[in-house]
């Protein structure tokens, strides 16, 4: 019995230790090797945005005889790892996929124990909110907030205000999230804009659309990294990955390491050349079927205003610079609503939660 409640014990003083070492900052120097390392991959291309599939903590966890739960306290671990070794490689930004709303499909006790431990996570963060200010950390989290808890979604609230000022580096957290999800919410936000009459509905475009994801405040990821031998996105960032590096690699995220970091950013640079030009490809097609729609509206307008009569060029070109322009203040003075209408959901959040707690 004495036995028992001794291991009892020392387990629970484990986690204990675990849940008190679940900093978003993870202080230290790269080794020596490391460093080396770092330097000969700064000499070449580097990605800007990286984005983790962080999958393998329920394998991790069975693997190593322990509770679900545990894993995923391991993989939050990994993550500030990881957050670490992209500070020493000056990745700016990185995004991660934390919590599919797939995942709500998962039995309730994991469902309840990975809300728990989220509500620790951003906790967390709040008590070390001087940390992140003092190395610049800027939390985003996005998805759909209203799936979740109301206490969880004050907590994300005032973690995402507390650290919105700050621009060193960037953490997107995908929560509730999925990229169809996502791509639907962002049609329903332009159709409120044509609703609205803040834009016409001639103005909605490939462009636009990338404007109103939740991740419209970040570039697109350079490099997209999915651990544990999973050869698929699982419906994450599908729109902003078209023109990214894939990188599968097979360890269980819990188990990454620096070196299949390294190996991720080298394969990244070996296809640095083909990724660009096909960026560059890509914005130079949305430049000119934007100057098409552009084009065809105004010939429409002056077929109707015209009296019958042919418009010459230079009546054509002023009309098309002045519908362009036209087109983008709707387009930024649409934005701006939809920004205050995202910021107001926000900022409501964290009123309720001071309310709650006043009560």
């Amino acid at each position: 019995m004495k036995q028992a409640v001794a291991e009892d014990s020392r387990c629970f003083s484990d986690r204990a230790i675990l849940r008190l070492n679940m900093s978003w900052i993870r202080e230290g120097e790269l080794n020596l090797l490391e460093r080396l390392s770092a330097n000969v991959l700064k000499a070449g291309p580097m990605p800007k945005h990286v984005a983790f599939i962080m999958d393998g903590n329920r394998r991790f966890a069975r693997k190593k005889n322990m509770e679900r739960q545990e894993g995923h306290m391991q993989g939050f671990d990994k993550l500030a790892e990881t957050l670490r070794w992209c500070k020493h490689l000056n990745i700016p930004e990185v995004t991660v996929y934390a919590f599919s709303i797939e995942n709500f499909k998962r039995t309730k006790d994991e469902v309840d124990g990975l809300m728990d431990l989220a509500r620790q996570k951003f906790v967390r963060l709040l008590d070390e909110r001087e940390n992140l200010e003092k190395h610049g950390v800027c939390i985003r989290v996005l998805g759909d907030l209203n799936m979740l808890p109301l206490d969880l979604q004050q907590l994300i609230a005032k973690a995402v205000i507390t650290t919105k000022t700050h621009n060193k580096c960037f953490l997107n957290v995908c929560f509730s999230y999925t990229s169809r999800y996502e791509i639907t919410n962002a049609v329903r936000e332009m159709a409120w804009g044509v609703e609205q009459g803040l834009i016409k509905a001639s103005d909605v475009s490939e462009a636009l659309l990338s404007e109103c994801l939740y991740s419209n405040n970040s570039p697109n990821p350079d490099l997209l990294i999915r651990t544990s031998g999973e050869v698929r996105l699982s419906d994450f960032l599908l729109w902003q990955t078209s023109h990214s590096c894939l990188v599968f690699q097979s360890v269980l995220w819990p188990e990454y390491s620096f070196w299949n970091l390294c190996e991720a950013i080298l394969q990244y640079q070996l296809n640095h050349k083909s990724i660009q030009k096909a960026r560059d490809l890509h914005r130079e097609h949305q430049a000119l079927l934007q100057l098409e729609a552009d084009r065809a509206c105004v010939a429409e307008h002056l077929q109707h205003h015209g009296n019958g009569k042919p418009a010459d060029a230079q009546r054509r070109q002023e009309a098309l610079l002045h519908y362009t322009a036209c087109r983008e203040e709707r387009v930024l003075d649409f934005l701006e609503a939809l920004k205050h209408k995202r910021d107001s959901f926000f900022n409501d959040l964290c009123s309720e939660g001071v309310l709650a707690l006043e009560d």
